[in-house]
């Protein structure tokens, strides 16, 4: 089934992208995710393995998008909520071949103020987004399991948006974290996407046996 796919994709997405630059951000040399923006990790030689990474997980939750569509037809979220998902999935697709430049230098490229621009969004529509869900899994039976975890999900990047905005003043003590700050946000993000992608593919699974035509008991041949 398209929503099992799209489930699928939804779980790989996420442990994928958080998985590379947690690895990548420990490989690199002279690197430091506490300070560092994971963007960053774009730039060098290796800087191929984050723009693939960024690429691939934005088609990945593209593909989730438009399963959570697929699976939220009307209601609340119905329109909102596929639609932010299919923003912040094509920004992270485009901000892939659109590499930053060094936390250190002022944005001059081309290339790398549509990157800033694209990053803004995503994590502008995040928190918005999970928000958004809320209101529809407080609701509804279905999804109600997930409205708490939803709902902190939406806090915790809002507060860590707050504080990475805050960070960017080089007089500020919150300078020198930048990099977990940022890591703290979109780990949230990413779990919280995985999580609801998981739910996504329980019910898919749910609705599939409910489906299946029963057998036709067949009487026994008479002797």
């Amino acid at each position: 089934m398209k929503n099992r796919g799209a489930a699928w994709a939804g779980i790989v997405g996420p442990a994928l992208f958080v998985l590379v630059f947690m690895i990548e951000g420990r490989l690199r040399p002279n690197y430091s995710p506490i300070s560092t923006f994971v963007s960053e990790l774009s730039l060098g030689p290796r800087g191929w393995v984050q723009i693939a990474n960024f690429m691939i997980t934005g088609g990945l939750l593209l593909v989730f998008a438009r399963g959570v569509a697929a699976q939220f037809r009307e209601g609340k979220a119905s329109k909102a909520g596929p639609l932010l998902l299919t923003i912040i999935a094509c920004c992270l697709l485009i901000s892939g071949p659109l590499v930053t430049e060094p936390s250190t230098a002022a944005p001059v490229t081309l290339h790398g103020i549509l990157h800033g621009i694209f990053g803004a969004v995503v994590f502008s529509l995040a928190p918005i987004s999970c928000f958004v869900f809320f209101r529809r899994f407080r609701d509804d039976p279905t999804w109600h399991p997930l409205h708490w975890w939803t709902l902190a999900a939406g806090v915790i990047i809002v507060v860590a948006v707050v504080l990475m905005k805050a960070g960017q003043l080089s007089t500020s003590g919150l300078h020198a974290w930048l990099g977990l700050i940022q890591r703290v946000a979109l780990i949230t993000y990413m779990a919280w996407i995985a999580t609801f992608a998981l739910r996504l593919l329980t019910r898919t699974n749910v609705t599939a046996v409910r489906s299946r035509p029963s057998q036709e008991q067949v009487p026994p041949h008479a002797v």
